[in-house]
């Protein structure tokens, strides 16, 4: 118990402090807004505030060149997962369409029959179609459109 209560003291703590950090940054960010208008209507009039914000803005800069790369990241990696994601709703689709389709629900065997799926695809595909509420079990091992 008296270790619970430490470690959401130190919990607490930690938070407070990130409170912190997240306030001061803000206001960071903030002051930069700040600076980045008037530095280009006063660029022209003064030539030395027109140092001080590009020394401010290039560490600022290269963070978000950093960011670029990882959001190039994820895009190369969701254009690999697109493929997958096509295939699988391809196959959600066909059994989909096979039982919305059927008059009084379509069983099992006839999906495995017209769809060319195996087993264990066709059980998953219902098991997503299902958690999605496209469909629905009308009795054991037959299926109609929800």
């Amino acid at each position: 118990m008296k270790k619970l209560q430490t470690q959401l003291k130190t919990i607490s703590k930690n938070l407070v402090t990130l409170a912190k950090q997240v306030d001061k940054i803000t206001a960071q960010v903030e002051k930069l807004k700040t600076a980045k208008a008037p530095a280009k209507k006063a660029a022209p009039k003064k030539a030395a505030p027109k140092k001080a914000a590009p020394k401010k803005a290039a560490p600022k800069k290269a963070a978000p060149k950093k960011a670029a790369a990882k959001k190039a990241a994820p895009k190369k990696a969701a254009a690999k997962k697109a493929p997958a994601k096509a295939a699988a709703s391809t196959v959600l689709d066909r059994v989909f369409d096979v039982i919305k389709r059927s008059r009084n629900g379509a069983t099992i065997a006839a999906l495995k029959s017209k769809t060319a799926l195996e087993s264990r695809q066709l059980s998953n595909a219902l098991y997503k179609l299902s958690k999605k509420g496209k469909i629905k079990a009308k009795s054991r091992g037959v299926y109609i459109k929800a």
